[in-house]
């Protein structure tokens, strides 16, 4: 019998024979590459990944020949190309083209930072964000991951999600990050009916001691929930309660903002698409 694994984007299971092993190792090296290893050797990818020595040199090397790494000694480095990958994805996703001005009205009326944020797997992976002030302590920007049952953003994308979201959340492990992070299964999906009836939600350090945050759900033209915008601040200069009486009203209209240019955006390309016709024109 064939093993097989399921998408981490919920899609069909996929069988491990259709894996292409080569392409997994060379994503683990280059996702080994991060702030505790940002310049390491060979030894230390290898230790890092549970690869062998020999074949952490050979993807090593194929990805320096396609420039995406490059040596300096013993250590190696990722080179600017990586972020090439990221600007495919802002390419090919309508919504990050759109959404920036949206983040800036956001910050410019509350003074606050903003973000885009959207589900992959158990986590939420920010997409697009403006900074006014570093709130966590953790360096937060494109791309980074936080797990999604202890955020606001989380909470968002699990609630307007299928059954399966919620459960590949559940099964993660819903970890206690600071002592008030929801990790009762019955708490967290009492939670997330929550956020259904009342249409965002507001976290307090949860995910890090005196980090709060609210989100709202941004839906695409179909009306299904495809991001969250979120707002992120400090439980020193505010409250739950002044955030949901003050900052869910802005955010709940610079997402219908959102949402607006998305379906003009549709709308337009509906119109230029090319159509069949007959004869010369």
């Amino acid at each position: 019998m064939v093993d097989e694994v399921a998408g981490t984007s919920g899609g069909p299971e996929v069988s491990e024979r259709d894996i292409i092993t080569s392409i997994e190792r060379g994503f683990a090296v280059l996702l080994a590459f991060d702030t505790d290893l940002p310049d390491p050797t060979l030894a230390e990818l290898a230790s890092a990944t549970g690869l062998s020595r020999p074949a952490v040199r050979r993807i090593l090397l194929t990805l320096q020949k396609l420039g995406y790494v490059a040596p300096h000694g013993s250590r190696w480095s990722l080179t600017p190309r990586v972020l090439t990958i990221g600007q495919h994805y802002a390419a090919t996703h309508t919504i990050v083209e759109v959404v920036q001005p949206h983040l800036l009205r956001v910050t410019e009326l509350t003074g606050e930072s903003a973000s885009l944020a959207q589900l992959d797997g158990a986590d939420v992976v920010y997409v697009a964000r403006v900074h006014v002030r570093r709130v966590l302590s953790l360096n937060v920007d494109v791309g980074t991951r936080l797990p999604a049952h202890a955020t606001s953003m989380g909470r968002v994308l699990a609630a307007y999600g299928d059954a399966a979201t919620v459960e590949r959340i559940v099964a993660s492990g819903l970890t206690a990050l600071t002592p008030r992070t929801i990790t009762s299964e019955i708490d967290f999906r009492n939670s997330l009916h929550e956020v259904r009836a009342q249409g965002f939600a507001v976290v307090d350090s949860e995910l890090e001691r005196g980090f709060l945050s609210a989100a709202v759900p941004v839906r695409e033209p179909s009306g299904d929930v495809v991001a969250a915008l979120a707002y992120s601040t400090s439980s020193s200069r505010t409250s739950p309660e002044e955030v949901t009486r003050d900052v869910v009203p802005v955010m709940l209209e610079v997402a219908a903002g959102v949402e607006r240019d998305l379906a003009l955006l549709a709308n337009r390309r509906g119109r230029l698409t090319p159509t069949v016709r007959d004869g010369f024109f």
